[in-house]
């Protein structure tokens, strides 16, 4: 249920505050007074676009704001876990805000706090039930005629309906995978081909980081091997001599250390510098070894450099097509093995799908036989109570015939919301042919039909807010318009715009809108009316004045007739 709504600097209203009651709230004033601007206001708490210049002008910015009753469980809503964890814990009201920048832009909340617009209109949406004077052209729609129906038929129907779309959607998607497997059929092989290819040559050079480094260092090796080998064998012939050892540098060093022997244990310190003396004869003694070992080793088989260059060659050409380095190499090489189980895979998972097809397609067949046959079921109770209805709003002998048309083949035999589309048809008057709402129904006769349905209609309790639906009709229809909207009314709350005094007279709470000029701008007020000034207002929209005691009398009349 709708609490409060408040509006600040929307359009006309600069302020204006309603603390809505259960039952039927009634809205009324002049024609141009600003009667739209509520409506506007609750379209935006919905998550509606804001108008052009709808900020009032010299205002920065509109603000509207509403406190909405939470119906019991409805926060256990799967779709709505989002925002009740925003919520306090148990909560048992929310206020849902929107501001509008003068710029346009707007900004949206949730209990205090920053939200999507979408959030408003999910949660906004199971709370009201917006229908404008321009709501048929909603009833024009199959799939609105369906929900209703759907909607009539139950909760168990509507969970029916999400099983049933929950096992279409899985069945077009099996169905489309499969298309894309058959689609790439052809190229199927001719993909195995190239990421086998592609494989075997990475498999073939064997790229290791740390093989790649010692290929290069041999590479430079295998380039520089008579300069090494001579540098190494000249570098050892001048410390050991080549075929006459006194010529090498050995040969002094020997007699040097053989005189600093001869006088070991005279001096300390000189045989300590005789022990160094030894310490580095020795060690060029080793060093010569090893050089000539280096030089020996130099020595390569015939062709290595070739074989080595090959090798890098190799590499460098998988590393330009691959990523530029051995790591991407790898990493590609990884891709087309999993690339290649899969596509030899994919005969087998054409298989599974054809087969989980063949189940996915009876489960859906089963749940649409059961959506149709409820739908059959709660056709005929929806024509019988929507033609009572309808005799009720004065249309005596219309008729309402719900057809249920099934999906052609053509067409796939079944659509997102089961195996039939649904029309309502009707014949306004005794003896008439049935034919569609948009062919047989004035727009009195419309607001009527709408008001019929939203009778039959079941599921949660929201407030429903008609904007002038009883446009179009007067007299007696009027009064009955009146009573289906408060028996609407008294399983819940009901907002209604009007102009028909037989309505609002029925009203358990009357809101006046009043438009009034201060200087060059115009301003509209909004005020619960009571008592007197509440048979003023029904006096004026039967079009007489206050001082006329008839029109003052029959307004009384209407007021204790309620």
């Amino acid at each position: 249920m709708l609490l409060e709504l408040r509006i600040e600097n929307l359009l006309l209203i600069e302020r204006a505050e309603l603390r809505f009651g259960a039952g039927l709230n009634a809205i009324t004033g002049e024609t141009g007074a600003g009667k739209t601007i509520l409506a506007h206001s609750l379209d935006l708490l919905l998550g509606g676009r804001a108008r052009a210049q709808i900020v009032r002008p010299g205002a920065s910015e509109a603000w509207v704001e509403g406190v909405f009753e939470l119906p019991e469980g409805l926060l256990d809503d799967p779709e709505l876990a989002d925002i009740a964890e925003r919520l306090p814990e148990a909560a048992t009201e929310v206020v849902l805000g929107r501001r509008v920048g003068a710029s346009g832009r707007t900004s949206a909340f949730i209990a205090g706090r920053s939200a999507p617009a979408a959030d408003l209109t999910a949660l906004g949406s199971r709370l009201i039930s917006f229908y404008g004077q321009h709501e048929h052209r909603r009833l024009m729609l199959g799939s609105a005629q369906l929900g209703i129906l759907d909607g009539f038929a139950g909760s168990a129907q509507v969970e029916r309906r999400e099983r049933y779309a929950e096992a279409h959607r899985r069945f077009g998607a099996a169905q489309r995978e499969l298309a894309e497997l058959r689609e790439r059929e052809g190229a199927r092989e001719r993909d195995l081909d190239l990421l086998r290819f592609e494989l075997e040559e990475i498999d073939a050079a064997a790229p290791d980081p740390e093989g790649a480094a010692a290929a290069a260092v041999e590479r430079e090796r295998l380039r520089h091997s008579e300069a090494l080998r001579g540098a190494a064998g000249g570098a050892s012939v001048a410390i050991t001599g080549d075929e006459d050892p006194d010529s090498g540098a050995l040969a002094p060093l020997a007699d040097a250390e053989s005189g600093l022997a001869a006088l070991d244990g005279v001096d300390p310190d000189l045989d300590a510098l005789a022990e160094r003396m030894r310490a580095a004869t020795l060690e060029l003694t080793e060093l010569s070894t090893e050089l000539r070992a280096f030089a020996d080793g130099v020595d390569s088989e015939p062709g290595r450099l070739e074989e080595v260059e090959e090798q890098l060659a190799t590499l460098d050409r998988l590393k330009r097509k691959h990523g530029g380095s051995i790591e991407a190499v790898l990493e590609h090489a990884e891709r087309c093995r999993a690339r290649i189980a899969e596509l030899e895979g994919s005969g087998e998972r054409a298989e599974e799908l054809e087969a989980e097809l063949g189940e996915l397609g009876l489960a859906r067949e089963r749940l649409a036989a059961e959506l149709s046959a409820e739908r059959r079921t709660a056709a005929a109770r929806l024509e019988s109570e929507v033609e009572a209805a309808l005799g009720e709003l004065a249309m005596e002998g219309a008729r309402l015939e719900v057809a249920l048309d099934p999906v052609p083949e053509s067409e796939g035999g079944f659509t997102a919301t089961g195996a039939e589309s649904v029309e309502f048809r009707v014949a306004t008057n005794p003896g008439m042919p049935v034919s569609s709402l948009r062919d047989a129904a004035s727009g009195g006769e419309l607001s009527r039909i709408m008001l019929a349905l939203c009778g039959a209609e079941r599921g949660e309790r929201r407030t429903l807010v008609f904007d002038e639906v009883d446009a179009g009709i007067g007299g007696n229809t009027a009064r009955v318009v009146g009573e289906r909207l408060r028996a609407l009314a008294d399983a819940g709350q009901v907002i209604c715009i009007t102009h028909l005094p037989q309505v609002a007279s029925l009203a358990a709470r009357h809101f006046r809108i009043a438009k009034s000029r201060d200087g060059d701008s115009a301003r509209t007020d909004v005020e619960l009316v009571e008592g007197e000034a509440l048979v003023g207002e029904i006096v004026r929209m039967m079009g007489g004045e206050t001082s006329d005691q008839g029109a003052t009398q029959h307004a009384r009349e209407l007021l204790e007739a309620a």
